[in-house]
């Protein structure tokens, strides 16, 4: 996982230096999406997990 955050962290750089303060979030913003999804698809993320409500001390209100 370092080297995975070691190209993200180099990809925003560049983007950053190349680009400029908007090409960086555009990367950032992107790179987080592709995360997200990629967490989705690995079975680790439900899209319920989004809209279920929390609960509190076992109980739903």
């Amino acid at each position: 996982m370092a080297v995975v955050g070691l190209a993200a962290g180099m990809a925003l750089g560049f983007a950053g230096y190349f680009g400029g303060f908007g090409a960086f979030l555009l990367v950032a913003a992107l790179g987080l999406i592709g995360f997200v999804a990629g967490k989705f698809l690995d079975g680790e993320l439900e899209l319920g997990d989004f809209f279920r409500p929390r609960e509190r001390d076992g109980r739903r209100r």
